[in-house]
């Protein structure tokens, strides 16, 4: 009898993603990773026609933040999150702008909406926290390949290192990445966002809130987006704006660490980093 290939293991304990993956600072860039996946075509046209993103924002971000969470804290769960993400994503498949057809599951567009994550969470440490060295850059990157193997993707569909990295990013960027109405969407001032369900109060003050939030989160997807990848995507930024996010940031790198860890993780990965520290 065959014997299954053993599950890929998760990013290891102690490493990079694990001590930056589910910290507060990482939620601030996962507009502009968004953004930036569907900034492709093929991915922004399944997001268009098979996303609740517009009728359930708040479940799907969650489900989502879980999701990302577990590939890092969850242990052996990790795999099987994967496993979860290829099956959910088998029916995701249409016709893109452009009239090709596409699969979620389709080894470029899969490995595409991962690799976003590189530079973007790349960037934006550029502003929140101190930038990587060089070695530390290796190893994020290798532990982010380390995430792909637990999502299915194979080694073959992303580069290998980043030096290999850095020329699959600008021709994506060059030749598939643009604007499209799921980019316009998440990055307009005034999305139309419902209130998150079960808080009659904020519900009732939602008018007021709702157009606070939805500049913050248009701010942030196209501030922390690379240049290189707003200019693709044809997005607008001005020297006031990043003005205005090189002030938010100084806040933002004064602020986090000194918050205690109950406050500075997220419940998922405080918990799985307190697991760690037990006799």
């Amino acid at each position: 009898m065959k014997q299954h290939d053993p599950d890929p293991p998760p990013p290891p304990v102690g490493g990079i993603l694990w001590e930056t993956a589910g910290e507060i600072r990482a939620l601030l860039a996962l507009p502009a990773a968004f953004v930036l996946q569907v900034a492709h075509p093929a991915v922004g046209a399944g997001v268009d026609e098979h996303s609740v993103f517009r009728t359930d924002p708040w479940g799907r971000g969650q489900r989502s933040l879980t999701s990302v969470l577990l590939w890092v804290y969850g242990g052996e769960d990790a795999a099987e999150e994967g496993r979860r993400l290829r099956r959910l994503h088998r029916a995701v498949q249409g016709t893109d702008p452009h009239g090709r057809r596409y699969h979620a599951l389709t080894p470029a567009y899969y490995a595409w909406v991962h690799a976003t994550g590189y530079p973007v969470a790349r960037y934006a440490r550029r502003y929140f926290a101190r930038p990587f060295t060089p070695a530390e850059d290796e190893q994020f990157y290798a532990e982010w390949l380390r995430v792909g193997r637990i999502l299915g993707i194979h080694d073959r569909d992303m580069p290998q290192t980043t030096a290999e990295f850095w020329p699959y990013y600008r021709k994506m960027l060059d030749q598939e990445v643009g604007r499209n109405v799921v980019v316009d969407e998440l990055t307009a001032r005034d999305r139309p966002v419902p209130p998150p369900p079960g808080h009659a109060v904020l519900r009732l003050l939602w008018p007021a809130v709702r157009p606070v939030l939805t500049r913050a989160m248009a701010f942030l997807a196209t501030g922390l987006l690379p240049p290189e990848a707003r200019e693709a995507v044809g997005l607008a930024w001005t020297p006031r704006q990043e003005r205005r996010l090189r002030r938010f940031a100084v806040l933002v790198r004064w602020a986090a660490p000194r918050l205690p860890e109950r406050l500075r993780y997220l419940p998922l990965a405080r918990r799985a980093r307190a697991a760690t520290r037990l006799p």
